[in-house]
């Protein structure tokens, strides 16, 4: 019989009464039992959160200490209980061993020395919904499985919609483990809708090769997917991008001219809502008008970038989005949550069903009714999926979506304050105007050459990340290495970009003179 929830009298029901041992039934052992004591899991608990709350409340610049993993593979050795034949008995030491050294080995998300990766150090509370997510274990796949998820998805995914602006009636959103796998399930709808046989008969009976079309910039995942869906990097169409990394509408017209002139048959172009690189917002409007014209299905990877989308100052960005067909949206990038956390809008949903055509009976009910209206399983390649979206519910539930605004204008606004202070060094010279908390850049005292260019940059990098001060990566535009700042921390000033330009000009004066040392020490002065 299901209830409803006016029929629960209480969120903590009395436990059900034990039922008799009788004969031949057996009780858990003593140390089986201990392992799952509610007791023992508060005791933990109590510990564990006491070492959050410290790592949470340093603010001390530091980047990323990388041990050789050697070393760290025996430390993390001696931590293992060297017990093999029974239970071992609980060691709290252990425990808070375990926890120190996870988190002095992680990159430090919430201090100010990082600016290196495109996650963010989570919104607390976000992290201890995540914990009741754990201990709960509700796959949200099925309704049956996870009620709240269930629901809150589909809470999540009209908030969210209101942003971009498709038919509150007609779309649909799921969650997935990441922006790749979602990515490649947009892929497999847009083929599917494209080549409606494939799924059953394979591409064999086709005429024609399958492609899709992609920008320079594009994310590894998306050409990856193309490998996945047999589609081949051959039948990969690259469209030509401008200096900031967007896609150049009025070339994207005559590069798939060409692709059906040599036999392709592309089905889908793919833009991005702030590229890995560069952050780079491609110009979806113009886009959507060349996808339209070729009767393409357009993707919009915005697993960077769709966040933009909540801030009033930056909404604009995405201008067209809701021309869009599809949509990848990063929750544990621009929306603070842990990862992964990704959310896969379409604009029409009977393609989210349509994306996978499959019988299960173990799983898929026969007689569809109002429970498995939520079901998702149906949606995506995952059948046993975490509940990834309850942090985001109860955050948003808790705060609002002010939180997110605020957090995102503050970061971008940090990325335009390091663009003029490092546009306004002599010897730096920044690679592109930020579109939105990404900002890249080189270091160049002197008319270098390329190649030195390029390794110059490669070696600060790695020089900062060794001395554990600061945090950033670097990216390769137009084959030439540049240092690149992701400002993903609201705690980050103009006091911490002065600190990291000094300590890269520093860098890079020690590095060049130990070149220009290793030349001179050369027999005859030659050069290696």
């Amino acid at each position: 019989m299901t209830s409803s929830l006016s029929d629960v009298h209480s969120p903590f029901p009395e436990p059900a009464t034990e039922p008799a041992t009788g004969e031949g039934s057996r009780s858990p052992t003593p140390d089986l039992a201990a392992a799952f004591d509610p007791e023992r899991f508060h005791d933990g608990a109590v510990d564990i959160v006491g070492r959050l709350t410290t790592y949470l409340g340093d603010r001390s610049v530091r980047g990323l200490d990388l041990l050789d993993p050697a070393v760290l593979l025996k430390a993390a050795r001696g931590l293992m209980t060297p017990e093999r034949q029974r239970i071992a008995d609980f060691d709290a030491d252990r425990v808070n061993r375990i926890v120190d050294l996870y988190t002095e080995t992680g990159i430090p998300v919430y201090s100010p020395g990082y600016m290196g990766r495109q996650f963010s150090g989570v919104v607390p509370l976000a992290g201890l919904i995540d914990l009741v997510g754990s201990v709960v274990n509700q796959p949200s796949s099925f309704y049956e499985a996870g009620q709240l998820p269930s629901v809150a998805e589909r809470l999540m995914a009209e908030e969210l919609n209101r942003f971009i602006g498709w038919d509150r009636d007609r779309f649909a959103m799921v969650t997935t483990s990441g922006g790749s796998l979602a990515n490649l399930t947009a892929l497999l709808a847009a083929r599917n809708r494209a080549f409606p046989q494939i799924w059953t008969r394979g591409a064999a009976d086709m005429s024609g090769r399958p492609a899709i079309a992609v920008s320079e910039e594009a994310h590894y995942s998306v050409t990856r997917a193309a490998g996945v869906l047999g589609i081949g990097e051959r039948q990969i169409i690259r469209l030509p991008v401008d200096r900031a990394g967007r896609i150049r509408p009025d070339l994207a017209g005559p590069a798939l001219a060409e692709a059906l002139r040599r036999g392709l048959r592309p089905f889908c172009l793919v833009a991005s809502a702030g590229t890995t690189s560069m952050g780079a917002f491609d110009p979806l409007e113009e886009l959507a008008d060349v996808a339209h014209r070729y009767g393409l299905w357009l993707h919009v990877d915005g697993a960077h970038g769709a966040s933009l989308l909540l801030s009033d100052r930056h909404r604009d960005r995405l201008r067209g989005i809701e021309r869009a067909d599809s949509l990848t949206w990063d929750a544990h990038k621009m929306l603070f949550m842990p990862a992964p956390c990704t959310l896969l809008f379409y604009r029409d949903g009977s393609a989210a069903r349509d994306a996978f055509r499959q019988r299960a009976s173990y799983v898929f009910d026969e007689e569809p009714d109002v429970y498995s209206a939520y079901d998702s399983a149906g949606k995506n390649l995952e059948c046993t999926k975490r509940p990834m979206i309850m942090p985001l519910w109860a955050v948003w539930s808790v705060y609002g979506p002010a939180l997110f605004a605020q957090k995102i204008d503050r970061l971008c606004a940090t990325a335009r304050q390091a663009y003029r202070m490092i546009a306004a060094e002599p010897d730096f010279a920044v690679a592109h105007e930020p579109e939105s908390n990404i900002v890249c850049f080189r270091y160049l005292p002197d008319d270098l050459d390329p190649v030195t260019v390029h390794r110059l940059q490669l070696e600060i990098r790695n020089r900062i990340r060794g001395d554990g001060r600061f945090f950033i990566s670097k990216v390769d535009i137009e084959g030439v290495a540049a240092l690149r700042v992701v400002v993903m921390n609201h705690l980050i000033d103009a006091g911490h970009l002065a600190m990291l330009i000094a300590e890269i000009r520093d860098i890079g004066q020690r590095v060049l003179r130990a070149s220009a040392g290793a030349r001179h020490d050369q027999p005859n002065g030659s050069h290696s």
